[in-house]
């Protein structure tokens, strides 16, 4: 334990301080500690936020300021290359030691990478943590010590093996400074050493203009979200209480509340997966009668982990076809107008503008509505995947690099254990059954039926088979 050097606790895809690695061990070194986050938009390969995750970072960035404040740390935000940045704060602090919590996106880990070797080099202590999956990408491995392309196997696997670690507590605030303790206090907490933090130079957060001002469209997510960890365990807590338990029979129905809403807060690092596989478990044990939808729900919970297994060992998901023959795939050329038409909740068919257009109110689609929306796109029109992605990115409040590649190319036929190029989402059908009094299309489209609403883009039968003759050409 150190009493008289600088630790920085670099922030990133892990805005708590609950079941915070790093900053559990930063504060167990007894060091000055800054916490900084980066906003990078600037370092070779990162991908810069869309709109809605940008304006979910302010409320994050907010709340973990809060939270941080609670503890007697600041908050330091810079703006700038990430290994620049960091640089630099060493150098304002002369830190001795680095902390943070592991990427696991190709250009992320080069950063990450680059500037462990480059301190280390300069003696600083470099160390990084497991926090944002349950399982680490190489630690899961075939028989041939290969990695997984079919997500059941995954499933097996990684369910056969240990339990994911339990969650740590947050750092308690010395109670000789008068401060309460804001998680979970163990008795190697109570002889802990107070917290201390070196302040730097901080950017403000205004500055960065997160927030749309010109016009503001975010009305819908402030009413939607409350961004930060309070929003993240109300909402985790309020599942658990009333959702579990109707989850398996309500979770494939946009009109009801019968999924978590977690999506976002974990997108975040606003609570980790960790703190909710543990609290399902522990309801699971309390109410065996919710132990069906545990389990629904867990397994959704790995398929974020499928996600982040397959990027780390496959980046290109992100950008290419995993099947390789669909880079022969006639694809058709968007016209600008109808691109819009689907972008804006125009196409005529009520599922899915119901879709396109609570995504663009409220910053999420409903999973169901996700994959009748998507594969609208790219098999009734035939646009390219990545067209769609790119879409979900800007206006995704959970807009995730692995999640939003996977599902994408699972919709496509292009990826790893894929929903077949020949299932096409029928949208009419898909109302029928998960929209049965049309509640949720009420909502969002009012005017569907009415001479108001537009005449559907394409015939479905005849966008259905166009499509399948165009994969045939590839097959």
């Amino acid at each position: 334990m150190s009493t008289d050097g600088t630790t920085i606790v670099w922030f990133r895809g892990d805005l708590r301080v609950r079941d915070n690695p790093a900053l559990h061990a930063a504060a167990a070194r007894g060091d000055a500690i800054v916490c900084l986050y980066v906003l990078d938009d600037e370092s070779a390969g990162i991908r810069p936020l869309g709109a809605a995750s940008r304006w979910w970072l302010h409320g994050s960035l907010t709340a973990l300021a809060g939270e941080l404040r609670e503890l007697g740390l600041p908050l330091t935000l810079r703006r700038g290359p990430a290994e620049a940045v960091v640089r630099a704060v060493v150098g304002e602090t002369e830190a001795t030691a680095v902390l943070w919590n592991r990427r696991y996106g190709e250009a992320e880990r080069a950063v990450d990478a680059a500037l462990k070797s480059s301190l280390r080099d300069d003696g600083l202590m470099v160390e990084s943590f497991q926090a944002s999956v349950l399982f680490e990408p190489w630690t899961v491995l075939t028989g041939q010590g290969g990695y997984y392309r079919v997500f059941t196997p995954f499933w097996r696997s990684v369910t056969s093996g240990p339990p994911p670690r339990h969650p740590v507590p947050a750092p308690a605030v010395s109670v000789a400074r008068g401060g309460v303790a804001t998680g979970a206090v163990t008795e190697a907490d109570a002889d802990a050493p107070p917290l201390r933090h070196r302040r730097v130079d901080s950017d403000d957060l205004d500055s960065w203009a997160l927030h749309p001002t010109r016009p503001d469209w975010a009305a819908g997510l402030r009413e939607r979200w409350e961004p930060g960890s309070a929003g993240a365990h109300e909402r985790l807590r309020s599942f658990l209480r009333s959702g579990l338990g109707r989850y398996v029979d309500e979770q494939d129905l946009p009109a009801e509340d019968g999924t978590s809403g977690l999506s976002p807060h974990l997108r975040f690092g606003e609570i980790s997966p960790f703190e909710v596989w543990h609290a399902v478990e522990q309801h699971r044990a309390r109410v065996p009668g919710d132990a069906s939808g545990a389990s629904a729900f867990l397994r959704q919970l790995v398929w974020r982990e499928f996600a982040y297994h397959l990027l780390f060992h496959l980046p290109s998901i992100t950008t290419e076809n995993m099947r390789p023959e669909f880079d022969r795939f006639p694809w058709e050329e968007p016209d600008a107008a109808e691109l819009e038409r689907w972008q804006q909740g125009r196409t005529g068919i009520p599922l899915v503008d119901a879709g396109m257009r609570e995504l663009w109110q409220t910053g999420v689609m409903h999973n169901r509505v996700r994959m009748v929306a998507a594969s609208f796109l790219v098999k009734n029109l035939r646009v390219d995947w990545r067209v769609g992605e790119a879409w979900f990115w800007d206006t995704l409040v959970d807009a995730d690099p692995a999640s939003n590649a996977l599902n994408w190319q699972w919709v496509a036929g292009s990826g790893p254990d894929a929903a077949p190029y020949f299932r096409v989402f029928n949208p009419e059908l898909q109302a029928r059954k998960f929209d049965e009094h049309g509640s949720y299309i009420a909502r969002y489209v009012p005017e569907a039926g009415t001479d108001a609403y537009p005449e559907p883009m394409v015939d479905l039968a005849e966008s259905r088979r166009a499509a399948l003759d165009a994969y045939a050409t590839i097959r």
